[in-house]
């Protein structure tokens, strides 16, 4: 399956930089998979393209600022993207220099704050912050690089969903498809029948890890950590079981219920790991519905989403969505697929 099937023309003027003014005023293309429909709307909207008893899943991470800047001891720049936490001091991290790091070399954050770099883990790096470190001090949000501006201090708030938890912290990335919802929506939902709960998916570098093969067989996606809770497996199997729809919030959302079914047959609560690539002709067992950014060309998010409702329909929605001007990626507009 060639890589050139998955790939579109977006204009530059489309890629979102900023949030919407509002998170519910995004706008919404609503695709009907069944009548291959078209509707052009709004998120503040979608309570009125629910039947009312569907069970809600969204993606309850919380990202951390994981974009921290330093010096190198010659006064060189060095941006360091922190990926996982390998124990208290240590993380995996990117190490963006002008030449490339070595291991023992200092990066100098602040002062006395300071890291080092001990281990080179194959363009990924092992780096040990003094213990004074504090990530949410000197970290800053890890916007895509598409976005092309530093992070301000409204990211702290907006690249962030509403439902983020603190005891789920550790995506460094935000599961984009979530940031569309207010509490406000969340209550009126709640008041039409519609149930929600929450999974855990550390979202992290294997979420938007570039396809470099012509042969999209041949990508091999990294692994991202995941939990499920009893409560959510509970109300996710009882769905199933009596034919609710379930919606899932975001491509991190259908990747965890879709990995740990196929692992277990049913949803099973617990802590996993998945490298789980869903492209076209991937069966689904858990999902119904979809509520979805429009995603970068070439990528595995546009192929999961392609696999859900078929490859040409959804190149045939960001074509219209193109048209309609809706804002792209990660701060943009998004689509419900019903």
């Amino acid at each position: 399956m060639h890589i050139s099937l998955f790939d579109y023309s977006l204009p530059k003027e489309l890629i979102a930089k900023y949030p919407s003014q509002k998170r519910d005023e995004s706008r919404m293309l609503v695709y009907y998979k069944n009548q291959d429909k078209i509707i052009h709307s709004y998120f503040k909207n979608i309570i009125d393209f629910l039947e009312g008893d569907e069970l809600i899943v969204a993606n309850n991470v919380k990202v951390i600022p994981a974009r921290v800047f330093a010096k190198k001891e010659t006064g060189g720049k060095v941006e360091i993207l922190l990926i996982r936490k390998l124990n208290d001091n240590l993380w995996e991290a990117f190490v963006k220099a002008s030449k490339k790091p070595k291991i023992n070399d200092k990066l100098i954050i602040s002062n006395n704050i300071f890291c080092e770099i001990v281990e080179d883990l194959n363009g990924k790096y092992a780096v040990k912050f003094t213990e004074n470190f504090q990530i949410e001090k000197f970290g800053k949000m890890p916007l895509p690089p598409y976005i092309k501006r530093e992070s301000e201090n409204i990211d702290f708030a907006r690249y962030q969903t509403v439902f983020a938890d603190e005891k789920f912290k550790g995506a460094i990335a935000a599961p984009t498809a979530g940031l569309h919802f207010t509490n406000e929506i969340i209550k009126k939902l709640k008041n039409k029948g519609v149930e929600i709960c929450y999974v855990t998916l550390y979202v992290s570098y294997a979420t938007f890890h570039p396809v470099r093969v012509e042969n999209i067989l041949e990508h091999k996606m990294h692994y991202e950590d995941y939990e499920i809770s009893e409560k959510s497996a509970e109300l996710i199997n009882h769905a199933k079981h009596i034919g609710k729809k379930i919606l899932a919030v975001g491509t991190t959302v259908v990747r965890t219920l879709e990995d740990n079914y196929l692992k277990f047959n049913k949803i099973t609560s617990g802590k996993y790991f998945t490298n789980l690539f869903i492209y076209p002709s991937f069966k689904f067992n858990v999902i119904d519905k979809l509520l979805t950014n429009f995603h970068l060309p070439k990528s595995t998010l546009l192929m999961l989403v392609s696999a859900f409702a078929g490859r040409e329909n959804i190149l045939k929605c960001y074509n219209e969505a193109i048209k309609k001007k809706y804002r792209f990626f990660s701060y943009g507009d998004c689509m419900l697929i019903i």
